[in-house]
């Protein structure tokens, strides 16, 4: 057991500390040109103000952010400047920590191929030694060392970056850019392109204010639903409403969490809003988001009172299993399927009716906490970690592992259902190894999937995941501990004899042989009474006949 590394203590998982909510504006002929005019005049000032903001780099600091917003102050207006750095500072932060993930990367693949490049060809791997493997042929060694050398020239290339504070940052993003090369290649002709690249350019967002008429003052959504937007100076003239307001004919009803939008709305708590335009669907969408209160976090054991749900993600679908407090696997196990190919949309839609499915599986088994693997996969799709093994990187790439975690505890956290983060150490195998076998039937099938998802489950109640410990060393008795940790001290009735059940049932006596069952008697066997009943084994006719048939009675 040297080998093994050291397992991390489980742990409930925080709630969500933001709430985000979305609904459809069936938006007039008239309202959806306004709405694209001001996105596309307030989107030109935020390409111009995140340059400036790179070109400063490091150095920023309060002075030049003032001088940016007065800047824009007087090409928009005070709020929509406000907006805007913000939203600047917040782009340039993200790229930032991009970078630095990018070059933690790219020096973790370098020191990864110095290291097997120094062992000798076809040298296997020693983890005690902490050696690892080399290369198999010479072929794969000389392409690897020119490999090397390209990730070094990059490593110093964001290194260079990262000095000065540059930071390469597609507003529109990097995919849809790359697209205007290969029109042909995805179905597009130059103008449908230029539509969708334009929409995605467009800023219409504005965070909320504490204290203002509705939480908002640039996009403001009243409580009947009425929208209303702050326009920019230059494009006054297309205000209907007083003080340079633009008042749209659709309305807003957030049909999902609208009793605590309007709660917040009512008592004119900040609500950011964001107005995007879907070119594909033509449709024009509005997302309402608001921080939360930090709510407490659940003790482990409190939320482990009533039993948990042990689930097992996989590529394609959930393993989920019901245990009680002892460990003990209750019920049948569950799959939960999801489909990862297709669009993004697609993809987050499998996966939110997989939770749902799961979820709604935890309130029938009346249980309040969900146990997962904490799972991280970042580092762990490289060909140096698993060779040649192509089918498996994809596979290990493929799994929805942030998005599926942040899903569910969000989800989970409305059902007031605690999520619970294991060790993912050895649970596939310690659990085929211990579980699979005997819980499959000739009329269940347990897969190696089922049996980690009780291996999670005993984790996270803190069980070994083995199902039974070795007898006490000192006389294999109750008198040194217990025999099985299936039983707590405080279960009742733990240390008394078993209920004998008759029956034809493997390693059981048949009906009529459980004389000595519960009988405290039969410690004693030279006076046991039993011994003298007719249907007893007698040793001397066992030595004399040379079977083990029990003696019968006289005719």
């Amino acid at each position: 057991m040297g080998g093994l590394r050291e397992l991390a203590s489980s742990f409930v998982v925080p709630g969500p500390a933001g709430v985000a909510v979305r609904d459809r504006l069936r938006v007039s002929a008239a309202d959806a040109a306004v709405l694209a005019e001001v996105g596309v005049f307030l989107g030109s000032l935020a390409a111009g103000d995140l340059a400036e903001r790179s070109r400063q780099g490091p150095g920023h600091d309060a002075a030049s952010w003032a001088v940016r917003k007065r800047s824009l102050t007087g090409r928009s207006s005070a709020r929509w400047a406000g907006s805007i750095t913000k939203a600047t500072h917040d782009q340039w932060a993200l790229a930032r920590r991009g970078q630095a993930a990018h070059t933690a990367w790219l020096r973790g693949q370098i020191a990864s191929i110095e290291a097997r490049l120094a062992r000798p060809l076809g040298a296997k791997a020693d983890k005690r030694a902490g050696l690892v493997r080399g290369y198999a042929s010479r072929v794969e060694w000389h392409a690897k060392s020119r490999r090397l050398q390209t990730l070094k020239a990059r490593l110093a290339v964001v290194e260079a970056d990262r000095a000065v504070g540059r930071v390469r940052v597609v507003r529109g993003g990097k995919r849809l850019a790359t697209t205007r090369h290969h029109l042909q290649a995805a179905g597009l002709d130059e103008q449908a392109w230029r539509q969708r690249w334009q929409a995605q350019r467009m800023f219409l967002a504005a965070d909320g204010e504490s204290g203002k008429r509705f939480g908002n003052e640039t996009i403001r959504v009243t409580d009947t639903g009425r929208l209303s937007v702050k326009l920019p100076a230059p494009l006054a003239h297309l205000a209907n409403a007083p003080h340079g307001r633009y008042v749209l004919d659709a309305t807003v009803a957030f049909r999902h969490r609208r009793q605590e939008w309007l709660d917040r709305i009512t008592v004119n708590r900040a609500v950011a809003y964001r107005i995007h335009h879907d070119v594909v669907r033509g449709r024009w969408y509005i997302t309402a988001s608001w921080q939360r209160a930090v709510a407490p976090v659940l003790p482990l054991q409190a939320a482990l009172a009533r039993g948990v749900v042990g689930v097992d993600m996989n590529d394609d679908h959930l393993a989920a299993w019901h245990l009680d407090v002892h460990g003990n696997p209750l019920g049948e196990p569950q799959r939960f399927f999801y489909d990862l190919t297709g669009t993004a949309q697609h993809r987050d839609a499998q996966i939110r009716h997989a939770l749902t499915r799961l979820l709604h599986h935890a309130r029938r088994c009346e249980t309040a906490a969900i146990a997962i693997e904490d799972l991280d996969f970042t580092d762990g799709t490289s060909r140096e970690k698993h060779g040649r093994n192509k089918r498996f990187r994809r596979l290990i790439s493929r799994f929805p592992t942030a998005k599926l975690k942040a899903r569910l505890v969000s989800m989970a956290a409305e059902q007031d259902i605690a999520v619970i983060a294991v060790d993912p150490a050895y649970t596939s195998r310690w659990g085929a190894q211990h579980w699979q076998q005997p819980l499959t039937t000739t009329t269940r099938k347990i897969s190696r999937h089922d049996a980690a998802s009780i291996a999670i489950g005993r984790r996270a109640l803190g069980h070994p995941i083995r199902r039974r410990t070795t007898p006490p060393p000192p006389h294999q008795s109750d008198g040194a501990g217990h025999r099985t940790v299936q039983a707590r001290p405080d279960t009742r009735r733990r240390e008394e004899t078993r209920p004998h059940v008759p029956g034809p049932r493997t390693r059981c006596a048949p009906p009529g042989h459980g004389a000595k069952a519960g009988d405290q008697g039969a410690q004693h066997r030279s006076g046991h009474p039993a011994e003298h009943e007719f249907w007893q084994q007698d040793s001397r006719s066992v030595l004399r006949n040379g079977f083990r048939h029990p003696a019968r009675p006289p005719a």
